[in-house]
């Protein structure tokens, strides 16, 4: 391996020379692979390991427009694949260099072997976190799947064992809450809320009520740990409510959208309506109230 793993933990800057050496008479600066080269955009593939999967369109465009009027002032990082090169940290640049209509970028040409590429690009996106969660977590996931522990990922890239497996868990909810996690919609702190729930139909529902109330994360914390604990704990046996009660509390719950239980009978019994949190009270009570 041309480039020592424990390099690859204090980031891309320990591949490139703080100062570039002279040139040679005989040997143009353009061709020198310690310092940065004007080298084709055409020449550029993007990294096939990419951890960053999200480019704004409208801050590649603000990024274009930077570069038409000063260029490129910090220069891309790529290896040698063949007799063209690879991207391995700069992608943005590189975008919105071609749309900028620029011919050539400036470039670092680093010694890293393939199998390598994608702890180099996940190490500078970490520092610079330019990746949002499942980003991250679908990167780690990839480092796993090569052996490594979550202890030695966590060395790698500068985060405690704690924060990769918090990560990994992620890829456990469901394509459609990853993708509102990866959209801002919901935070990291309410994704960590949804993973405390173990039935999926509940969770679907909380994430649900989450998008559509904007429930603070301790809200969603507050509604997903009583289900946790429920379903944790057994529970005796309740007297089976009938047909029309159980109906009746199946349209409360989705009414008041929290849970409701009825306990005795028709002719005598007490209907429980859980909230969490002054808020949810409130709503909850604009309900009941007909304020709603």
């Amino acid at each position: 391996m041309s480039t020592p793993r424990n390099a690859l933990g204090r980031g891309i800057g320990a591949l490139i020379p703080s100062q570039r050496p002279a040139p040679r008479a005989e040997e143009p600066a353009s061709r020198s692979t310690a310092g940065p080269a004007e080298l084709p955009l055409a020449m550029i593939d993007p990294n096939p390991d990419q951890p960053r999967r999200v480019f704004a369109e409208a801050e590649l465009e603000g990024l274009a427009s930077s570069i038409r009027v000063h260029g490129v002032l910090q220069p891309v990082v790529v290896r040698r694949a063949g007799d063209r090169y690879e991207l391995l940290v700069g992608e943005r640049r590189w975008r919105a260099a071609q749309s900028a209509g620029l011919d050539s970028i400036p470039a670092v040409v680093a010694e890293v072997d393939a199998d390598d590429r994608l702890e180099v690009a996940l190490v500078e996106n970490v520092q610079r976190s330019d990746l949002n969660p499942i980003e991250l977590a679908i990167a780690f996931r990839a480092l796993a799947d090569t052996g490594a522990t979550q202890e030695e990922i966590g060395r790698r890239v500068g985060l405690d064992r704690s924060s990769i497996a918090n990560h990994l868990r992620l890829l456990d909810l469901s394509k459609e809450t990853q993708a509102d996690l990866e959209q801002g919609r919901i935070t990291m702190g309410h994704a960590k809320a949804l993973l405390q729930v173990g039935n999926l139909e509940r969770r679907r529902a909380l994430r649900d009520r989450i998008l559509a109330e904007g429930l603070s994360v301790r809200a969603a914390e507050l509604l997903a740990t009583p289900r946790t604990r429920d379903e944790a704990t057994p529970r005796r046996p309740r007297a089976a409510l009938s047909p029309e009660l159980q109906q009746l509390a199946d349209s409360m719950r989705r009414r008041f959208q929290t849970r409701v239980r009825i306990a005795g009978g028709a002719e005598r019994g007490r209907v429980e309506i859980e909230y969490f949190g002054a808020d949810d009270l409130s709503r909850i009570s604009a309900l009941l109230l007909g304020d709603a």
